[in-house]
């Protein structure tokens, strides 16, 4: 199937969603930050589908990383979902505007969550 990085400094978060997304044939990658994040890409470049990450993160928060992830030409293609607590219109816009094509609160639905995973790598040919 597709590899998925999980960006979230709750190992609670991380866990359920490995086991969520390997249900689904996914292969995982993780990070505790946005930094951590940052560098798990770099080393696996052409290697991740689809990256997961949270809003408020020690040392690196989510929105920075898409920032950084958005200046990227290599890596701005790659389908971000964000997974937060965060409800604000105005984070939504702002992750929008840096490559987030969904915005997913906490607690997640997993068959609505694991449908829009298919969705979006359908739409990149990653399935």
């Amino acid at each position: 199937m597709s590899n998925v990085l999980i960006v979230d400094d709750s190992e609670t978060v991380r866990v359920q969603l490995r086991n969520d997304l390997a249900k689904e044939g996914h292969t995982t990658f993780e990070a505790c930050n946005g930094k951590a994040g940052l560098q798990m890409l770099e080393e696996n470049v052409h290697h991740i589908d689809l990256i997961f990450c949270d809003v408020n993160m020690p040392e690196m928060d989510g929105l920075s990383m898409c920032r950084e992830i958005h200046k990227n030409d290599i890596l701005k293609s790659i389908p971000i979902f964000m997974l937060t607590t965060q409800t604000s219109q105005e984070m939504k816009s702002i992750g929008k505007d840096l490559g987030v094509v969904a915005w997913v609160i906490k607690p997640y639905e997993k068959k609505k969550l694991m449908n829009g995973v298919a969705k979006v790598l359908a739409q990149t040919g990653c399935t």
